[in-house]
């Protein structure tokens, strides 16, 4: 198979994906496609919930592992469409349908970039993924399948870049909180009012920035998304709960955060999780100093992606416009996918990954 083979089946492909529906927790009819048509190339497939895996011919112990990865879920259509978003639809060079750009053209091109690779030897064993839940931070997507998975090294994520290279991306944690006052009647002097207590703590949030600021992700940010108090407007309300966004930056740990919140605020608090992490990667590294040459541009990324569940090495990059992820009328330009393949077949080809 050659480059331009591989782009246009690739595109080919990214119209079936359009036409399969595979909302997160919902891709098993796509997972079961992609099997077959991965099988009729010649591939041997492994599944794991909806995940789709496989390894390159000449796996060794002794070589570094690369992972190319992107997910096959969507979220569901937004309103506002005027294209079928499962319809796949091209006008001009570009290509409309529901994860067109989020993340079906990374989808594509990095498994049609596995074929290419794996054709010749690599100074790396190279694995694809195409995981689940990923739309959703599901456990049942990158988080259970990484545990089936020999270890891995370096993993190049596909999402929206515009093929810049994100060298870092935020984490997130999400912290539920609650504000414990006394009810009353609120036409006396009686009671203690949860959401003043509540105020105190969310105004200090809005106040706060952390002092480590990362040179590429910037100030760790927390905001306060949602609020909820009261049962009438008669009765002092004894308990104000709301909910903290937090984007973590690779200078502290989700954890770390915790404890500050913890140590800073009244209210009860009670981190969801604490598995999204953020994700850096050292300018030194290979891949880093081969886009580099290349002159792709790096930046940090403020959006969450499957990185955030690798605790190992790993970049971002792909086709499309993260602005256009999750909107009405969602679209890729086919050049995108084409110029992604040898853009990716540039930088992977031959690089060795050994001095990290």
């Amino acid at each position: 198979m050659d480059i331009k083979q591989a782009q246009e089946e690739a595109i080919e492909l990214l119209k079936t994906l359009i036409a399969t529906p595979s909302y997160s927790r919902e891709e098993g009819e796509l997972a079961d496609f992609l099997e077959s048509r991965i099988c009729a190339m010649g591939y041997e497939t492994k599944r794991h919930f909806n995940n789709i895996w496989m390894m390159a011919p000449g796996f060794s112990d002794s070589k570094p592992t690369l992972l190319l990865n992107s997910h096959m879920d969507t979220v569901k259509p937004t309103a506002g469409w005027k294209h079928d978003p499962h319809k796949p639809e091209i006008v001009g060079d570009t290509l409309y349908g529901l994860g067109s750009n989020d993340a079906g053209a990374s989808l594509v091109s990095l498994l049609y970039v596995f074929f290419l690779l794996s054709e010749k030897e690599q100074p790396y064993n190279l694995m694809f993924a195409a995981s689940a839940e990923e739309e959703v931070s599901g456990k049942n997507g990158m988080e259970s399948l990484l545990l089936e998975m020999p270890p891995i090294d370096l993993a190049v994520v596909g999402e929206p870049t515009g093929m810049q290279l994100a060298v870092a991306e935020k984490g997130l944690m999400v912290v539920d909180c609650t504000a414990i006052g006394k009810s009353g009647h609120a036409a006396r002097n009686e009671g203690v009012n949860a959401i003043y207590k509540a105020i105190k703590d969310i105004t200090w949030i809005k106040e706060t920035q952390l002092p480590k600021v990362s040179d590429l992700l910037g100030p760790v940010k927390m905001s306060v998304t949602m609020v909820h108090a009261g049962t009438q407007h008669n009765v002092i309300p004894d308990k104000c709960t709301f909910v903290i966004d937090v984007r973590s930056n690779e200078c502290y740990t989700n954890e770390e955060i915790f404890d500050i919140l913890k140590e800073n605020m009244e209210s009860e608090l009670s981190a969801r999780s604490f598995r999204l992490r953020s994700s850096g990667i050292s300018p030194e590294h290979p891949i880093v100093k081969k886009c580099t040459e290349m002159g792709i541009s790096q930046f940090g990324s403020p959006t969450l992606s499957d990185q955030a569940l690798m605790h190992f090495r790993s970049v971002k990059i792909g086709p499309g416009d993260s602005a256009r992820s999750h909107t009405a009328d969602e679209y890729i330009k086919l050049d995108e996918i084409r110029n992604a393949i040898e853009r990716y077949m540039e930088m992977l080809d031959g690089l060795d990954i050994s001095n990290q």
